[in-house]
Protein backbone atom coordinates (compact mmCIF):
# COMPACT_ATOMS: atom_id res chain seq x y z
CA UNK A 1 0.00 0.00 0.00
CA UNK A 2 1.43 3.44 -1.20
CA UNK A 3 1.78 6.26 1.62
CA UNK A 4 -0.92 8.60 -0.02
CA UNK A 5 -3.57 6.03 0.34
CA UNK A 6 -2.22 5.36 4.03
CA UNK A 7 -3.00 8.59 4.55
CA UNK A 8 -6.16 8.84 3.16
CA UNK A 9 -7.33 6.23 5.35
CA UNK A 10 -6.16 7.49 8.26
CA UNK A 11 -7.98 10.67 7.67
CA UNK A 12 -11.04 8.64 6.82
CA UNK A 13 -10.64 7.26 10.36
CA UNK A 14 -10.14 9.93 12.10
CA UNK A 15 -12.72 12.13 10.54
CA UNK A 16 -15.29 9.14 11.56
CA UNK A 17 -13.73 8.84 15.26
CA UNK A 18 -14.05 12.30 15.48
CA UNK A 19 -17.77 13.19 14.29
CA UNK A 20 -18.45 9.74 16.18
CA UNK A 21 -17.14 11.17 19.30
CA UNK A 22 -18.81 14.63 18.76
CA UNK A 23 -22.38 12.60 17.81
CA UNK A 24 -21.79 10.41 21.14
CA UNK A 25 -20.63 13.82 23.39
CA UNK A 26 -23.53 15.50 21.79
CA UNK A 27 -26.34 13.00 22.93
CA UNK A 28 -24.75 13.12 26.64
CA UNK A 29 -25.79 16.59 26.60
CA UNK A 30 -29.09 16.23 25.31
CA UNK A 31 -30.08 13.52 27.54
CA UNK A 32 -28.52 15.91 30.42
CA UNK A 33 -30.80 18.83 29.78
CA UNK A 34 -32.90 19.98 32.37
CA UNK A 35 -36.37 18.93 31.73
CA UNK A 36 -39.25 21.45 30.35
CA UNK A 37 -41.60 20.25 33.35
CA UNK A 38 -45.81 20.72 31.60
CA UNK A 39 -46.19 22.89 34.61
CA UNK A 40 -45.04 24.65 37.72
CA UNK A 41 -46.62 25.11 40.29
CA UNK A 42 -46.77 26.48 44.10
CA UNK A 43 -46.45 23.71 47.07
CA UNK A 44 -49.80 25.03 47.95
CA UNK A 45 -51.01 23.90 44.49
CA UNK A 46 -51.43 26.83 42.51
CA UNK A 47 -50.43 27.34 39.07
CA UNK A 48 -46.87 29.38 38.36
CA UNK A 49 -46.49 28.64 34.27
CA UNK A 50 -46.98 26.18 32.34
CA UNK A 51 -45.02 24.77 29.34
CA UNK A 52 -46.73 26.93 27.34
CA UNK A 53 -45.37 30.08 29.37
CA UNK A 54 -42.21 28.93 29.24
CA UNK A 55 -42.11 28.05 25.32
CA UNK A 56 -43.53 31.35 24.77
CA UNK A 57 -40.77 32.95 26.47
CA UNK A 58 -38.42 31.05 25.20
CA UNK A 59 -40.56 32.90 21.29
CA UNK A 60 -40.55 36.07 23.06
CA UNK A 61 -36.65 36.18 23.80
CA UNK A 62 -35.41 35.18 20.78
CA UNK A 63 -37.52 37.73 19.26
CA UNK A 64 -35.81 40.47 20.83
CA UNK A 65 -32.55 39.57 20.37
CA UNK A 66 -31.94 37.79 23.78
CA UNK A 67 -29.14 35.79 22.79
CA UNK A 68 -27.64 38.93 21.69
CA UNK A 69 -28.30 40.67 25.10
CA UNK A 70 -27.15 38.19 27.74
CA UNK A 71 -27.11 34.04 28.45
CA UNK A 72 -29.30 31.73 30.18
CA UNK A 73 -27.76 29.27 31.82
CA UNK A 74 -24.29 30.26 31.10
CA UNK A 75 -23.81 30.24 27.18
CA UNK A 76 -22.44 33.02 26.40
CA UNK A 77 -21.96 34.74 29.46
CA UNK A 78 -18.13 36.10 28.19
CA UNK A 79 -20.14 38.33 25.62
CA UNK A 80 -23.18 39.39 28.17
CA UNK A 81 -25.38 38.91 32.35
CA UNK A 82 -26.20 35.53 32.37
CA UNK A 83 -29.84 36.57 33.20
CA UNK A 84 -30.56 32.95 34.98
CA UNK A 85 -28.25 34.28 37.56
CA UNK A 86 -30.23 37.37 37.95
CA UNK A 87 -33.02 35.79 38.39
CA UNK A 88 -32.07 33.40 40.84
CA UNK A 89 -30.19 36.32 42.56
CA UNK A 90 -33.17 38.52 42.66
CA UNK A 91 -35.34 35.40 43.87
CA UNK A 92 -32.90 34.59 46.34
CA UNK A 93 -32.73 38.24 47.90
CA UNK A 94 -36.73 38.29 47.69
CA UNK A 95 -36.81 35.43 50.05
CA UNK A 96 -34.79 36.92 52.49
CA UNK A 97 -36.16 39.93 52.45
CA UNK A 98 -39.76 38.26 53.27
CA UNK A 99 -38.11 35.52 55.65
CA UNK A 100 -36.00 39.05 57.71
CA UNK A 101 -40.00 41.09 57.23
CA UNK A 102 -41.65 37.82 58.64
CA UNK A 103 -39.17 38.26 61.96
CA UNK A 104 -40.53 41.60 62.43
CA UNK A 105 -36.86 43.53 60.52
CA UNK A 106 -37.60 46.31 58.58
CA UNK A 107 -35.43 44.82 55.66
CA UNK A 108 -32.57 41.94 55.47
CA UNK A 109 -29.90 44.43 55.66
CA UNK A 110 -31.52 45.82 59.17
CA UNK A 111 -30.47 42.13 60.55
CA UNK A 112 -27.35 42.02 62.26
CA UNK A 113 -24.76 39.60 61.22
CA UNK A 114 -25.49 36.61 62.62
CA UNK A 115 -29.21 36.57 61.63
CA UNK A 116 -28.00 37.04 58.13
CA UNK A 117 -26.05 33.99 58.16
CA UNK A 118 -28.74 32.21 59.94
CA UNK A 119 -31.11 32.97 57.41
CA UNK A 120 -28.12 32.20 54.59
CA UNK A 121 -27.88 28.92 55.54
CA UNK A 122 -31.70 28.36 55.51
CA UNK A 123 -31.74 29.67 52.03
CA UNK A 124 -29.19 27.29 50.42
CA UNK A 125 -31.17 23.95 50.50
CA UNK A 126 -34.39 26.12 50.23
CA UNK A 127 -32.98 27.20 46.41
CA UNK A 128 -31.02 24.16 46.06
CA UNK A 129 -33.93 21.79 45.93
CA UNK A 130 -35.14 19.83 43.23
CA UNK A 131 -38.63 19.55 43.21
CA UNK A 132 -39.36 18.09 39.66
CA UNK A 133 -41.84 14.92 39.58
CA UNK A 134 -41.46 12.88 36.93
CA UNK A 135 -43.99 11.23 36.52
CA UNK A 136 -46.12 14.06 37.05
CA UNK A 137 -43.79 16.45 34.81
CA UNK A 138 -44.48 19.14 37.59
CA UNK A 139 -41.55 21.15 38.95
CA UNK A 140 -43.01 21.80 42.59
CA UNK A 141 -41.04 24.82 44.69
CA UNK A 142 -42.47 25.77 48.10
CA UNK A 143 -44.43 28.70 48.60
CA UNK A 144 -41.68 30.48 49.60
CA UNK A 145 -39.94 30.26 46.11
CA UNK A 146 -43.27 30.27 44.81
CA UNK A 147 -44.21 34.07 45.88
CA UNK A 148 -40.50 35.20 44.98
CA UNK A 149 -41.10 33.82 41.70
CA UNK A 150 -44.15 36.11 41.21
CA UNK A 151 -41.94 38.89 42.57
CA UNK A 152 -39.18 38.44 40.19
CA UNK A 153 -41.48 37.74 37.16
CA UNK A 154 -43.30 41.31 37.57
CA UNK A 155 -40.18 43.10 37.91
CA UNK A 156 -39.27 41.48 34.21
CA UNK A 157 -42.84 42.24 33.10
CA UNK A 158 -42.64 45.53 33.98
CA UNK A 159 -38.80 46.25 32.10
CA UNK A 160 -40.05 43.91 29.27
CA UNK A 161 -43.71 43.86 29.19
CA UNK A 162 -44.89 46.66 26.65
CA UNK A 163 -41.93 46.09 24.35
CA UNK A 164 -44.32 46.28 21.18
CA UNK A 165 -41.73 43.69 19.11
CA UNK A 166 -43.08 41.21 21.72
CA UNK A 167 -46.72 41.82 21.60
CA UNK A 168 -47.52 39.60 18.88
CA UNK A 169 -46.27 37.07 20.29
CA UNK A 170 -48.09 37.21 23.28
CA UNK A 171 -51.54 36.84 20.98
CA UNK A 172 -50.94 33.85 19.07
Amino acid sequence: MNTTRRLWIGLIALLLGGFGLLLAVGHELYQQAPPIPARVVAADGSLLYTRDDLELGRRVWQSIGGQQLGSVWGHGALVAPDWSADWLHRESQAVLEAWAQAQGAMSFAALDESQQAMLTAQLRPLMRHNGYEVRRDTLVVPDERAAAIRQVAAHYESLFGDDPATSELRTT
